[in-house]
Order: structure tokens, then sequence, then C-alpha cells
């Protein structure tokens, strides 16, 4: 039987990427974005496209009854926006606000709405994040406004995952990835890491819910 994924945040880069293996591997997709362009790129691979901007709570709260009736065998938040600075500035407000709201308050606006539908197929529901969120390995403080709000979605999926224990609920790390944010020196291709989280999607158990854990399945030992 086909799987049922959704893609929260598949305008590009990763989230593209992911629309577009599942859809290769004959899934049923459906894919959110927030512009135009977005909602025509994933409906360009045949996936479900839904408009959703994750920084605005009141467009995040409509996606529920978007939704409604489905059973998701995996869910994906992808969406995310970067930082730069360091710890020799304070950030602006503006600038704190939208990484948070983007990187943390919307994927905690989606899990009560998204959860119980990965929790009917007894699914994987898993958390784009990053190396730059794992605390006992952070080398400096670039983007700390950025690692921060990774640290706290590290935080949120672990804490969610005892509200839904039929569901298994995964931060993931698509390691240094040649998108936009990562840029053209990455060492691995957006198809190499998306490639890897999959496989890493299917090996899962129950026994991982609320772990952290690199695109190619190994564990962090500590966060």
């Amino acid at each position: 039987m086909a799987l049922n994924v959704l893609v929260i945040g598949a305008s590009r880069g990763i989230g593209l990427e992911l629309v577009r293996q599942y859809r290769e591997a004959s899934a049923r997709v459906i894919a959110t974005a927030r512009s135009d362009a977005g909602l025509a790129a994933v409906q360009a691979l045949g996936a479900i496209p839904l408009r959703v901007d994750v920084a605005n709570p009141a467009s995040v709260s409509g996606l529920a009854w978007q939704l409604d009736g489905e059973k998701l065998d995996v869910a994906l938040y992808v969406a995310g926006v970067m930082s730069r600075g360091d710890a020799r500035m304070p950030p602006t407000q503006p600038d704190f606000d939208r990484v948070m709201h983007t990187n943390v308050l919307g994927a905690m606006q989606v899990i009560p709405q998204v959860a119980p539908l990965v929790e009917e197929a007894q699914g994987r529901f898993a958390f784009i994040s990053s190396d730059m969120g794992h605390i006992a390995g952070v080398p400096s403080s670039y983007s700390w406004v950025y690692r921060v709000s990774k640290s706290a979605l590290n935080m949120a999926v672990a804490a969610a995952r005892f509200d839904y224990p039929r569901a298994t609920l995964v931060a993931l790390s698509p390691g240094w990835v040649q998108t936009d944010m990562g840029g053209a020196d990455a060492p691995l291709t957006v198809r190499e890491s998306v490639a890897a989280m999959r496989q890493t999607l299917t090996q899962l158990t129950p026994a991982d819910s609320g772990k952290f854990f690199m695109h190619d399945g190994q564990p962090y030992s500590q966060w």
C-alpha cells in the first residue's frame, strides 16, 4: 500500500526534494507552501498542494480542517529560516521573532494538529533540525539565534512524544547540504541528504521517539 505523506514547507530545497522522492516512490503526498510559486512547484510533482505559512499562526490554525480525515504514515516539518550573527551583538527583535516563529512556534502549533493523524497510522513525524542545534557539540556562537531555535525545536519534539505514544516523533539533521542555506561548499547534495533521511525514517521504531538523529540514522549521543 502506498504511503500517505505530509511535507510542511515544501516549496524548495529539502522540502521539494522530499516531495519529489516520495512521489517517485509512488507515495501520495500532501505538501504545504506559502507562495503561488511554491504551490505550483509541488503540484507539478503530483503532490496535493495546501497553502500554509508556518510563521503566521492564523494560517497554521487552518491546517487541521484541511487535513480532516487523513491518516499519515509520514509527516515532515521542514520549514525553517536562517539567521547570521554571533554573541558579540544582541539579536534584533524582528530577526529573533522571524526565526523563532518559523523554526519553533510553527512546529509547536503544527504538532497538535498533525500528530493525531500520524498516530492514526502509527506513523513517523520528523522535524528537520540541524547539527547547529546540538548543544554538546557547539563550536562557536555563529548564527546563535538559529542554533537556539533548533535546540528549542529538539526540546519541543522530545517533550511532545509523551502525548502521542502511538506516533514516533524525532528530530532529524539533514547534514550540511548544498541548499541556499548550506551553500555550494557543502559535502551533501540535496538528493543524497533526502535519500538518507528517508532511509532513516524507515528504520525508526517507537523506542526512538523523542530522539535526535543524523541524516544517516546515527543518533546524537548527547543533545
